[in-house]
């Protein structure tokens, strides 16, 4: 038989499971907890960011006009120049001989039509005494006639000649940085076929870059309704930054929209024009460029509290009864660390902020209030 102290210790021990199976159901069925905020509203400038690739505002490839060899080279090699400033030097002689030769051939040609117009002279006091025909005469202007266009011929050949011989100095035709010489003083090179070397304008610069079909449209239908200019007649503001920048310091504007869609990657091209007075931008540098889209009364969250299900992006919001409802939603850029949500929400939606592993849609969860507001904002203040 157990003794009466077992019994009791017994007793006991059924009594305490009594008392704490219920409580321990109870806490068992609580539903989880969970951290809501309502989104928070904002008037924001909107900028799209794309990845951009830097290319000259002008590419001249150096050729010679005329054909001869070369004297003398006056530049270095990667050195900046103006416009105008001189680079080679060609042999000047053969064309200083050429154009000597065509200003004998203009006074030859003056010579003959000072005669022709003397012949005239001497033939009218004839023609009017009736001793010289008409046709005589008719044939002399028709004479002088001839020799005037002789000399404008030999003129205009003297000019030709000028300019060749002009063109034996080879200057830039724009500023900017010119490469390496591709010829040295000695060579021969031929009128228009030899390359000499190349100018690339790099103030300013272009940043050239691709945009999707989507927003393309979307930017379209906002030009269209009139709330943002278009991107072909108005240079909206640019920012830019290179891979090892942090701050979007670099400000320009939009400067081209390609007219067509590439159909093989559905993408259209645009470029904009930066100032590059340091010459410090270099074409073929990749850089993130962020296109003004416009202003508009934005609804943010955190982009923590963004749930992917397959292609879709959606938000949890918390229902007063507890319930977790998904919510599709449209998303825009990331705006002082927060993301822009385009559609798919209201201003009086709890979203979901933290907890999201503790929430499953269609059930349910204890809401706590939290608030996205400037503590968060200056927490992710660094654009991406």
């Amino acid at each position: 038989m157990p003794s009466p102290f077992r019994k009791s210790l017994v007793a006991a021990a059924l009594a305490l499971g009594v008392h704490t199976a219920p409580a321990l159901a109870q806490q068992a069925a609580a539903p989880p907890a969970v951290t809501v905020a309502q989104p928070l509203r904002r008037n924001i400038v909107e900028w799209d960011e794309h990845v951009a690739r830097l290319e000259p505002s002008a590419r001249i490839d150096l050729r010679a006009r005329v054909s001869g060899q070369v004297e003398r080279v006056h530049f270095r090699d990667g050195q900046v120049v103006r416009p105008g400033d001189l680079l080679f030097t060609l042999d000047r002689r053969p064309f200083e001989v050429a154009v000597e030769v065509a200003r004998a051939e203009v006074a030859r040609a003056q010579a003959r039509l000072d005669l022709a117009q003397q012949e005239v002279e001497r033939t009218l006091p004839l023609i009017a005494s009736r001793i010289a025909p008409q046709a005589q005469l008719d044939a002399r202007r028709g004479a002088q006639r001839e020799a005037a266009a002789q000399l404008l011929a030999a003129r205009a050949q003297l000019r030709n000649a000028e300019l060749e011989l002009e063109w034996t100095e080879v200057r830039a035709p724009i500023g900017g940085r010119v490469s390496d010489r591709r010829v040295d003083a000695g060579n021969l090179v031929q009128q228009g076929a030899t390359l000499l070397t190349t100018i690339l304008r790099l103030d300013p610069i272009y940043a050239t870059f691709d945009t999707s079909e989507a927003d393309y449209l979307r930017l379209a239908r906002l030009a269209r309704s009139g709330t943002r200019g278009s991107d072909r007649e108005e240079g909206h503001p640019v920012r830019l930054r290179l891979a090892d920048e942090e701050s979007w310091d670099r400000q320009g504007r939009m400067d081209f929209l390609d007219v067509a869609l590439d159909p093989r990657t559905g993408t259209v091209r645009a470029r904009a024009v930066l100032p590059n007075p340091e010459l410090f931008l270099t074409p073929g540098v990749f850089a993130r460029i962020r296109l003004w889209t416009g202003e508009a009364d934005s609804l943010l969250v955190p982009d923590a509290a963004i749930a992917a299900d397959q292609a879709t992006r959606m938000v949890l919001t918390v229902a007063p009864d507890g319930l977790v409802v998904p919510k599709p939603v449209g998303l825009g850029p990331v705006v002082d660390g927060l993301r822009v949500i385009r559609s798919g929400l209201s201003p009086e939606d709890r979203v979901v902020i933290a907890g999201l592993q503790r929430a499953r849609p269609g059930g349910r969860v204890t809401a706590e209030l939290g608030r996205i507001g400037p503590a968060a904002v200056a927490q992710l203040s660094e654009p991406r």
